[in-house]
């Protein structure tokens, strides 16, 4: 969007750094804006009294007042206001609060001039949806799950903002992403900021149960609906009623469940097994997989009008190798969360430890992070942690991620074992820069044994 001449746009910035004020005060103005300053909140307040600007951007950390205080006292008046946050801060229930109180955006400091710039014109271009995100409320007073996700990456940001939008809505959610990227937490991130918050979250494993066993857990069963069933049970989705609950790794699911569950999304209904009694259920349902659903439907293992009710809102996590830049920010969690003892400080990192961190490629993703973490402070005894307490393998790790999803989906053990020396192979080719006499070395196979292995594993790289 181009500012008009004739027409400027009135923007308030609020920081209390002088320097920072300056900084944006010049660059807009120089873009065509008219620019007013504020230095704290109570400043920010008195200047709303007098005019509305067309866009407030403010830090979410000012003296007296936070930026949340002040986005809370707008929202209380009523105030139809386009903000930006601005924040050096990459706590992620900070953007998630932001973003229902009605912010239209969250830039990270430090931030690029142009990419403000961008971010100002696409504010003003899209204020109606600045207006829908202000209809979101911040929950108060309940223990937050979503500090335990970080990140201030683009990527984290976006999904931040799509929390924010939909979790007081009742849509279903399907959060997909590879195993290890925290498809759990963002589930607990939206039924806790969910209108539903003060009900259940109820959890179920669905690859963890036998197909036998699944229906009867999400949907229960009535006493002597079969061999074992002694007495009526309740299953997940009635002990979920006026809750959420979560499917994870819903892919999994049999055909002839995912029919059931499919009857629920619809009508809101089930019996339980073995009987015949329409039980009402009003549940969120937020799901996950670590699989391409799309690609299930074309294979006919999953359904595809239970695909598109399950796909209404859709949040795909990021794999860790995607998002270095929020690294730092997990180790310094990390080290935190696990420390040698409760009574003991974090453990601290030197700077080669943590450029090695940044320069993996982590298949296991920021679970595998927070094992390396962990494991690091026991081997440092809560001192340094240093090169010789990363315990990285980038082959094993790479051959081996995923195994946990192959033993899960019921593979058999000689295709595990190929898939795994399939990894590894390819793993040591990308190290040696394709050089197959050196990936033979470092495998500790000759080169003949190499090209055997590369035709009958399939690999990708033969």
């Amino acid at each position: 969007m181009s500012v008009d001449e004739g027409a400027l746009k009135h923007i308030l910035v609020a920081d209390d750094d002088p320097a920072i004020v300056g900084l944006l005060r010049d660059f807009l103005e120089a873009e065509g804006f008219s620019v007013s300053e504020a230095h704290n909140g109570k400043e920010v307040l008195a200047r709303l009294d007098k005019a509305k600007p067309d866009v407030l951007l403010m830090d979410v950390r000012m003296p007296d007042l936070s930026g949340l205080d002040i986005l809370q006292k707008v929202k209380e008046q009523g105030i139809d206001l386009p903000v930006l946050i601005m924040t050096a801060f990459g706590t992620s229930s900070i953007a998630i609060k932001a973003i229902q109180l009605g912010a239209f955006d969250y830039i990270a400091k430090p931030f690029d001039l142009e990419e403000v710039l961008v971010t100002v014109n696409r504010l003003l271009d899209y204020q109606a949806l600045a207006a829908e995100v202000k209809t979101l409320r911040v929950r108060l007073g309940e223990p937050d799950p979503s500090e335990r996700i970080v990140g201030r990456s683009l990527k984290m940001m976006d999904i931040y903002k799509i929390v924010g939008r939909v979790a007081r809505s009742e849509a279903t959610v399907l959060i997909t992403g590879e195993t290890g990227t925290g498809k759990e937490l963002v589930a607990e991130v939206i039924h806790y900021n969910s209108n539903n918050r003060h009900g259940p979250l109820v959890k179920v494993a669905c690859a963890s149960l036998p197909e036998t066993l699944l229906e009867s857990e999400l949907f229960g069963h009535e006493k002597g609906a079969f061999t074992s069933a002694y007495a009526q049970r309740k299953g997940r989705f009635e002990l979920a009623h006026k809750g959420s609950i979560f499917l994870d790794e819903i892919g999994e699911m049999s055909l002839g469940t995912q029919k059931k569950l499919l009857q629920v999304l619809q009508e809101k209904t089930f019996e339980r097994v073995g009987g015949s009694t329409p039980i009402h259920v009003e549940t969120r349902v937020i799901a996950a997989t670590n699989k391409r659903l799309a690609d299930e439907v074309a294979a006919g293992r999953f359904r595809e009008d239970l695909y598109y009710r399950l796909n209404v809102i859709s949040i795909h996590m990021p794999p860790l190798r995607e998002r270095k830049d929020d690294i730092p920010l997990l180790v310094q969690h990390f080290l935190e969360k696990h420390r040698l003892t409760p009574a003991s400080p974090p453990a601290r990192i030197t700077e080669e430890a943590l450029v090695k961190l940044i320069d993996y490629d982590w298949p296991g993703n920021v679970r595998e992070l927070e094992n390396t973490i962990e494991r690091a402070v026991v081997l440092s005894q809560g001192g340094v942690i240093t090169n010789d307490h990363l315990l990285l393998s980038p082959v094993t790790e790479r051959a081996m991620a995923g195994l946990e999803d192959m033993v899960r989906q019921g593979r058999r053990l000689s295709d595990i074992l190929t898939e795994v020396e399939r990894r590894a192979i390819e793993e040591s080719l990308r190290q040696s820069a394709g050089d197959r006499a050196e990936a033979a070395r470092r495998l500790g196979l000759d080169r003949e044994e190499l090209e055997a292995k590369l035709a009958s594993a399939g690999s990708r790289a033969a």
